[in-house]
């Protein structure tokens, strides 16, 4: 039974998934119907150029594209979708990747097609494009997405995009009338919009061409000196970028599709030839791209971006979709001091989805990423809504830290044990996780930068009544006790601190060796007091 609560707060809201939702409900009022009226999928689409390995760009374009395809089926009570993954595995291997093997190899078969590039992994894939598709497809399934796989190579190849093809050689004079006003002069001389494969090299040819009958597929141009005539079908050719995007939208039927803001101009040259060859342009969002730490945009080839695997180095997958969900047409920074906050704040947002309202329910970012490959789209029910951590990835840090280098999983559990009653962590898998994730954190950023300073006079006074305080204390006291404590220290005049501020820097100063550090009550608690009051012995001991 579709919840019409759920289908209302939809239509009007303004969380960006449905915003996008509702453009693609706007072009189809009644839903997307064929020739005989019957209901169809309304087709997503994301692409992705094998000429290198699945990285974090792939999985924020297929995830976001998830979250819209999902937003859509809330917004219908259902109707159906698909979403299709599409591989241009027909591009001709520009350059010699630098890190994959084989490097003569690879410069041997500059130019071919990559899926007829042999395998230089040598992991029995037909061709590199292959070994490339089969770790797309890899990627895409370790995060549970579902999509169906297309390869141009096999679209090609199989004549399946003939008919479109020909389309392109009947409107060949409309097409280059769009592009060679967006070329320079001297691109103009070569520019094709029908790359034809070499007979002889097996090269992917930038060359001008003749169309010399576009019913039967056939072309003239220039090949080694040779004058040539041959068809581009069944794989004897591949288009050009921005007329390939706009015949594969065409002949695949593609609603919807979005892209960075690099391709804005792609969008609108192949968006112009979708229409001429008789179709139209899909539905799509242009996002901003990631910068570096240092606000620089991210480049492949400088190194300067996070991949997957350093952000599920030292966060969850979970803050992961989280950080990219947010503010998807604002630049944002991408590296690894993002990842404390995106857990926390991952996990704060799925604590609230079950005490908002409706409304505010399909604003809050957990509530779709909860939604996006699990659920049903005509119910309001949200698997996994409300499930809190018993501590959070901050204090995890802090703890950890505290422990040093030579921390280990289990011994991080053991602390826990002062802070949660049911310690097996099988009955905390997101935690158990998150603590191996904190220790690496740790390890690389934390514990090199720790540097505890000796406490100023009236900070150390400070420090010793805590201490007397905590000797009176029992173990099991509870968080918000000791913060209380902590507090009546920090506002007790005689220490003369001018605001709290001070006496928290203070104890994170001198205790953890950062500027910066948890709520102390939920600190001493998970560390235990006995070992707080070591932690400030050993401050006093440096004054």
């Amino acid at each position: 039974m579709t919840d019409n609560a759920l289908i209302d707060a939809a239509r009007t809201s303004k969380a960006w998934p449905f915003q996008e939702a509702q453009r693609i409900a706007k072009r189809f009022p009644n839903g997307k119907r064929d020739a005989g009226g019957n209901l169809v999928p309304v087709i997503f689409e994301t692409g992705y150029g094998p000429s290198g390995l699945p990285h974090i760009g792939t999985f924020q374009e297929v995830l976001r594209t998830t979250l819209v395809r999902r937003a859509y089926e809330v917004l219908t009570g259902g109707y159906p979708t698909r979403l299709i993954a599409f591989s241009d595995d027909m591009d001709g291997l520009r350059k010699v990747p630098e890190n994959v093997p084989n490097q003569e190899l690879m410069a041997a078969n500059l130019h071919r097609p990559l899926s007829r590039v042999p395998d230089p992994f040598e992991k029995g894939h037909a061709s590199f494009a292959h070994h490339n598709n089969a770790m797309l497809r890899d990627f895409l399934d370790r995060f549970d997405f579902d999509y169906e796989f297309v390869a141009a190579s096999d679209e090609y190849n199989s004549g399946r995009f003939d008919d479109a093809l020909k389309n392109v050689l009947r409107n060949f004079g409309a097409i280059m009338d769009v592009m060679l006003p967006t070329l320079r002069e001297e691109r103009r001389k070569t520019y094709s919009p029908v790359l034809p494969i070499s007979a002889k090299s097996g090269h992917v040819l930038q060359v001008p061409i003749e169309v010399v009958d576009a019913e039967a597929g056939i072309v003239r141009f220039e090949d080694e000196g040779e004058t040539v005539e041959q068809s581009i079908l069944g794989g004897q050719s591949k288009l050009q970028w921005k007329v390939d995007w706009a015949m594969r939208w065409v002949a695949l039927g593609v609603d919807y599709e979005m892209c960075g803001k690099d391709l804005t101009d792609s969008v609108t040259q192949s968006g112009k030839i979708a229409k001429i060859l008789g179709g139209r342009k899909p539905e799509g969002m242009i996002y901003e791209l990631f910068l570096d730490a240092n606000g620089e945009k991210i480049s492949k080839s400088k190194g300067n971006g996070l991949t997957i695997e350093e952000w599920l180095t030292y966060g969850s997958e979970e803050s992961l979709g989280f950080y990219i969900f947010r503010e998807p047409k604002s630049a944002k920074q991408l590296h690894v001091g993002v990842i404390p906050k995106a857990v926390d704040e991952y996990w704060q947002f799925r604590g609230n989805i079950p005490d908002q309202a409706v409304d505010k329910q399909l604003g809050n970012p957990v509530w779709h990423l909860l939604r996006a490959n699990h659920g049903d789209p005509a119910s309001a029910e949200t698997p996994g809504a409300g499930d809190t951590l018993p501590v959070t990835y901050g204090l995890l840090l802090n703890l950890v830290g505290v422990l040093g280098t030579h921390a280990t999983h289990e011994q991080v559990w053991t602390y826990l044990g002062n802070y949660i009653h049911d310690l097996d962590p099988s009955h905390h898998p997101d935690l158990n996780v998150l603590i191996d994730c904190a220790l690496n954190y740790s390890r690389d950023f934390i514990v090199p930068t720790l540097n505890k300073r000796a406490p100023e006079p009236n900070e150390a006074e400070a420090l010793k009544a805590l201490d007397a305080l905590l000797a009176n204390s029992p173990e099991d006291t509870a968080p918000e006790e000791l913060q209380t404590e902590v507090y009546e220290i920090g506002k007790d005049e005689r220490f003369g601190f001018e605001s709290l501020r001070d006496w928290f820097r203070a104890l994170y100063e001198t205790l953890l060796g950062s500027s910066q550090g948890p709520r102390m009550g939920s600190f001493i608690a998970l560390y235990g007091v006995g070992n707080t009051r070591k932690l400030i012995a050993e401050a006093l001991e440096r004054v």
